[in-house]
Formats: C-alpha cells, sequence, structure tokens
C-alpha cells in the first residue's frame, strides 16, 4: 500500500458552471469526482459485497461510523483486524464520520445523550458504560478505523433552531474543530502509520450570515477538505443549493467540497454538482431498494447540463406493484448494471413478493449503480465542455 500523503487536483471546469471534475489521491488509491460514496455505516454497505460495490462503479466508500463501531463491534475488534480496510474486505479509499450526526439523532432523548461544551455524554447501547465523545476522543476512534478522510467532531445543527441557538452550536462545532486540528497536528496518522486527510464542517442552519461566517472560519482552519453539514442539507434540495451558494466563495479550490447526506434521488448528484459539489453520501439508495423502490429514468440534456427525466414519482419505481408481474423489461431501460443485464421486471416483483435477501442484493446493485453512473456522465460532460484557458476564479 502507497503512503502517499493526501491530494486534490482539479482537471477540468466546466465552461459555464461551477462544475468540475478532481483527482483525489490517498494512501488507499485515487477517485475521481464528482464521485457518490455508498455507506457502510456499521462496517458494511448493505447487501453488496466489496467486490459488488466495485463492480457498480464504486470508487471510495463511507466505511465505518464512529458512534457505531464503539457500539459493535469496538475498538478492540478493529484495531486487531488492522483497521477498517481489512476488517471489511474493502482495499480502495475510505471515508469515515465523526459520530456528529447520530449524536445529533440521540440527543433528541435527553435521557439517551446529552450535548455540554466539552462534547456529548451518551451510554451504549446494551451497556452501562458511559461515553463522554469529545473531539479528540472522535478522531482517536477514527484513526483506530484507519480511514483515508476523517471528519471533525461537529453538532448538526437542527433546522427549528433560532438564529441565537444556531450562532451557539455553530460557535461551539467551531471550537471543536480547533481542538480536533490540534489533535491531529499532534498524531496526523492512523493507527496504522498511514496519513489521513481531516475535513471541517460547514454549520449555520438556514441562515446565510451564519453559513458564510462558518464557511470562512473552517476555510481560515485549513484542513485538508471542507464538508457542508446540518440537518436541512440532502432533505430540502432547493434549501440544500441556497447554502452552496452562499457558502461557495469560501472554498478553496484546491480541496475537496462535500455534501453530507446528498443524494436521495439522482437529480440531487445533478443538483449540487452544478453549484460545484465534489462529494456525497447517502443510506437513501441501499433503503430504498430493501423497501422495493428502484431508481428509473435517463438522463436528457438541460440546457449545458443534465436532467434525470423520469415518469416515475420520486424518480423510482415500486417494484410491489401488480403492474410490473408480467413486466418482462429490465428495471430502467438502458441501465448497463448487472441486475438490469439480466433480471426483469416481473422477476424481481416476484423475489419482493416473496421476502427474497436475493431480491435486496439485487435492488441495491442496481441503485448504487445508477448514481454512480449518474456521475460518470457528469463527468464526461464536464470534460467534454472544459474552460480551455483554465481560469478556475
Amino acid at each position: 500500500m502507497s503512503k502517499s500523503s493526501f491530494g486534490c487536483e482539479v482537471l477540468y471546469q466546466h465552461a459555464t458552471l461551477p462544475a468540475r471534475v478532481t483527482r483525489v489521491t490517498t494512501p488507499h488509491g485515487t477517485f475521481e469526482t464528482p464521485v457518490f460514496m455508498p455507506v457502510g455505516t456499521r462496517a458494511g454497505v448493505n447487501n453488496m459485497t466489496p467486490q459488488e460495490l466495485v463492480a457498480a462503479g464504486s470508487q471510495i466508500i463511507l466505511g465505518g461510523n464512529t458512534y457505531h463501531m464503539l457500539c459493535a463491534p469496538g475498538m478492540d475488534v478493529i484495531e486487531k483486524a488492522g483497521g477498517m480496510h481489512r476488517f471489511m474486505g474493502w482495499h480502495g479509499p475510505m471515508l469515515t464520520d465523526s459520530g456528529g450526526f447520530q449524536v445529533f439523532s440521540l440527543s433528541k432523548n435527553k435521557e439517551i445523550c446529552t450535548i455540554d461544551e466539552e462534547g456529548a455524554h451518551f451510554t451504549l447501547p446494551g451497556s452501562n458504560r458511559l461515553i463522554h465523545m469529545t473531539p479528540e476522543m472522535s478522531l482517536e476512534t477514527q484513526k483506530i478505523i484507519g480511514a483515508d478522510i476523517i471528519m471533525a467532531f461537529d453538532q448538526c445543527t437542527p433546522d427549528a433552531c433560532t438564529h441565537d441557538e444556531v450562532r451557539h452550536i455553530m460557535t461551539r462545532t467551531h471550537r471543536w474543530l480547533g481542538q480536533s486540528v490540534r489533535y491531529h497536528q499532534q498524531y496526523p496518522t492512523s493507527r496504522y502509520g498511514s496519513p489521513q486527510a481531516l475535513f471541517g464542517i460547514v454549520q449555520g442552519g438556514v441562515y446565510q450570515d451564519l453559513r458564510r461566517e462558518s464557511a470562512a472560519f473552517v476555510a481560515s482552519m485549513n484542513t485538508d477538505g471542507i464538508a457542508i453539514g446540518g440537518e436541512t442539507v440532502g432533505f430540502d434540495m432547493p434549501a440544500t443549493v441556497d447554502v452552496i451558494r452562499w457558502v461557495r466563495e469560501f472554498l478553496p479550490e484546491d480541496k475537496p467540497r462535500y455534501t453530507m447526506g446528498v443524494g436521495m434521488s439522482p437529480q440531487d448528484l445533478l443538483d449540487v454538482v452544478a453549484e460545484g459539489i465534489d462529494m456525497f453520501d447517502c443510506v437513501a439508495p441501499t433503503r430504498n431498494a430493501r423497501h422495493g423502490a428502484l431508481y428509473c429514468g435517463q438522463l436528457v440534456p438541460d440546457g449545458s447540463w443534465l436532467r434525470f427525466a423520469s415518469e416515475h414519482e420520486g424518480e423510482r419505481i415500486q417494484i410491489k406493484k401488480a403492474c410490473f408481474a408480467n413486466d418482462m423489461s429490465p428495471i430502467m431501460p438502458g441501465c448497463s448494471c448487472s441486475t438490469c443485464s439480466r433480471y426483469s421486471r416481473s422477476f424481481l416483483h416476484h423475489l419482493f413478493k416473496q421476502k427474497s435477501n436475493l431480491f435486496t442484493a439485487l435492488a441495491s446493485i442496481h441503485n448504487i449503480h445508477v448514481l454512480h453512473d449518474v456521475c460518470a456522465k457528469m463527468r464526461a460532460l464536464i470534460k467534454s465542455n472544459n474552460r480551455r484557458d483554465h481560469d478556475f476564479n
């Protein structure tokens, strides 16, 4: 395994849009953006092996969440395995999450989790062990996980908060970022000696002034990349686009830009990449697959960009519907995934009705492939519409 350091190079810039193609270098290989990252929160992408992920087009995954890895199997097991790459059998680039979003979710019940200026306090499920998650502990855990890209511990901002509440949360997150940066400077490698890249996270809720203030602060900390977080990102796409536009001028050109939780539908990827975003992740493709919701549509030109055109609600078919019982066509005409290449809607309808585990595997392969294919076609379009003078300002 190469011990090369982290780097990001802008290769192509769309002639009229902020959309771009970059090459990101990590110790476990390189990947080109725009890139979707399948989510393996509990050390595995649901219903897909690493080999199937590669075949579907995966370049990098979100492999293991700090909170969930503490719950099970625990850091002793991960360290004994030699890190998450070896534990789950994924040998390419990997990003991991700090646990901040899970703390946000748990903190809705004060009996389970509380947050103070130092961090979060919670009890692991099935245990009496009290965890005090500080920025330093989050990073220490991520260094045992051993991902190539690790995230600063933050407090995810609920949309319903007032301006004063959001400012308080943002200020706390900025202080935690400072602690994370200092810890990472002291311990820049994983537990296994591999360099790791640290990303800071922009918060600020739905308030333009706070988002811009947060973006300026995070950029000033000189982290290896910048993520945009918060409850609204990925769930409210018009608001997500607004947030990106508010902060874009503060995002360094030579660092990856990551919107956390974007990928509920193929169109969502098109919307954020058009605004200059490079990376995104979401559990929706595999979650939708489990529930029989399969992406179906086609990419069509939309001015100088692309649109995912679909006649189906949410850009997906509901395979349980009786109309698919005798439909011998593939899930999505023109799709080159291994599921569409071999199986019909009728067969998948049958498997879903039988509650077959095979259905969830085949459906997940399709949904993940569709998002990767959208990214590949965006990269191709940007390359063919490259700004020739390379003026990236």
